[in-house]
């Protein structure tokens, strides 16, 4: 069994100029995805998704490969994810590559640990699956949800749970935005990372954030600094 690693990085970020490759806690952002899917010792390739040269260049001299460069099609702001991976697996057909599994890493995940991918990994192999994605709960019971009307007074989204107990109600997941596998074969014939047949691997709070603006910057490097100080 083969299976690739594709780290997505588009040159492209408005919120966070060059976010992928912004310095973070001496180091280009993208570096630690790169580390964590090279250390973690399960792919048989590491490579880099992406339409710019400096972006290309980094990723080379951290360790992972840049085979061709992401097309203007699938570079934009409206490209999804699977389109990207759609376009790494084609390009690597016509080089005579196919693999059995795929793990797609986002470039922005500091906070990832080689010893989560590792466990993740293991999880979706031991189980009878097609796809694994890494969840985190909600800290609040989502049932019991605000929402506003047109002259902004709030009112429960779900009425009939306002009353009753947290412990009562479904436990909520979301997806943490980090990594994701799936067999290659399943993600071609229904092109999503979340056919019927995903499970879920559970993380805490403090292993993910999203990085959108500044403020999560900042968290995100206290988060790292807490986790590190932990691992010391």
């Amino acid at each position: 069994m083969k299976i690739i690693a594709i780290i997505t990085a588009r040159g492209g970020s408005k919120r966070i100029p060059r976010k992928n490759i912004k310095d973070f806690k001496g180091k280009p952002m993208l570096a630690y995805a790169i580390e964590t899917a090279i250390k973690s010792q399960i792919f048989d390739e590491i490579m880099v998704s992406t339409d710019d040269i400096e972006i290309a260049d980094i990723a080379k001299n951290y360790g992972a490969t840049v085979p061709f460069m992401r097309s203007e099609k699938t570079a934009n702001d409206y490209a999804a994810t699977d389109d990207v991976l759609k376009e790494v697996i084609e390009e690597y057909k016509k080089q005579g590559k196919t693999f059995d599994e795929i793990c797609c890493i986002y470039p922005c995940v500091p906070l990832l640990a080689v010893e989560t991918i590792r466990k993740a990994y293991e999880t979706f192999k031991k189980n009878e699956c097609d796809a694994l994605v890494p969840v985190v709960r909600y800290s609040f019971p989502i049932q019991r949800a605000f929402i506003a009307d047109k002259n902004n007074f709030i009112k429960y989204r779900e009425p009939e749970n306002s009353e009753k107990r947290s412990q009562d109600l479904e436990t909520t997941y979301h997806d943490t935005g980090m990594f994701y596998f799936i067999k290659e074969e399943v993600f071609l014939k229904f092109g999503t990372l979340l056919p019927k047949k995903t499970i879920m691997y559970e993380m805490n709070e403090l292993q993910i954030q999203d990085i959108d603006n500044l403020e999560d910057w900042e968290i995100a490097e206290i988060k790292y600094d807490i986790l590190n100080k932990k691992e010391k």
